[in-house]
């Protein structure tokens, strides 16, 4: 079940392997944790990186220790597993095109649903994104922050609150893995306005209240961005560098989006 530890902090892949076993359903709620000596012998380390690594889970709600009996799973809320899940995801993706992949997945309809339910205050916090996007642009920003309040924004505007935790999930990892690679898009002539002039798109959709055209435009970002990360991925910089393969749809506009 549990397999010999080789990290830089011991207490944290202890906490990664009982996540992990929680969320493949290995262990369950009421379930009892080996005991601090067992467990330390099962993966080879101190008792004490055990004993920080249950005070850890215990704190994040996970785990319950109780003196004299042992350490049980506890029933862990929807919101206690999102943590874990980006845990597990930064542990096991080794590929960004997963991520992107999933992110498409998600967004896509996202995208549908804001042009369908997004109120006038979730239209206005996407449009807010999007100036602030225009602003770190001509200060010659990458756009990471703008992009990110970007998009979760658009998944504020499908008014599902799960969505929302779960976008929020993946904006997080997508801002600690995707940082250095977008600045590397950035290699691309006219690249910083291909992107945003796409974003301005998809705005313009869901203020429509459009949704077939919001899921088009995302759909069409997404890959574009996919086609253009795995071109990276493949040939590195200089290939990246001759990057053209940019849809019709997303031809710059000299006024980047915005009417004179």
């Amino acid at each position: 079940m549990f397999r010999p530890v080789k990290t830089k902090k011991v207490y944290e892949e202890i906490i990664g392997q009982i996540k992990k076993l929680i969320i493949d359903g290995k262990l369950q709620p009421g379930d009892k944790l080996l005991s601090e000596r067992e467990l330390s012998e099962k993966l080879n380390v101190s008792r004490a990186s055990v004993r920080e690594a249950f005070s850890a889970l215990e704190m994040m709600g996970i785990i319950s220790i109780r003196p004299g009996e042992g350490s049980f799973v506890r029933q862990v809320s929807f919101e206690g597993m999102l943590e874990p899940l980006s845990f597990i995801l930064q542990m096991e993706i080794d590929d960004i095109m997963q991520l992107l992949e999933v992110r498409k997945i998600l967004e896509v309809e996202t995208a549908a649903l804001a042009a369908l339910r997004g109120t006038n205050e979730d239209l206005d916090d996407i449009h807010r994104s999007i100036i602030s996007m225009k602003e770190e642009l001509r200060r010659g920003e990458v756009g990471d922050t703008a992009d990110a309040s970007f998009h979760f924004a658009v998944a504020k505007a499908a008014n599902n609150p799960i969505l929302i935790k779960v976008m929020h999930t993946i904006s997080d990892l997508m801002n600690s893995s995707f940082r250095s690679s977008r600045q590397k898009l950035f290699l691309v002539e006219n690249m910083p306005a291909v992107l945003y002039n796409a974003h301005f798109e998809i705005y313009e959709a869901i203020s429509d209240h459009n949704p077939s055209l919001a899921r088009l435009r995302m759909r069409e970002h997404l890959t574009m961005v996919e086609d253009a990360m795995r071109e990276l991925r493949d040939g590195g910089i200089t290939s990246l560098k001759n990057f053209r393969d940019i849809p019709p749809e997303h031809k710059i506009r000299k006024d980047f989006g915005f009417p004179s």
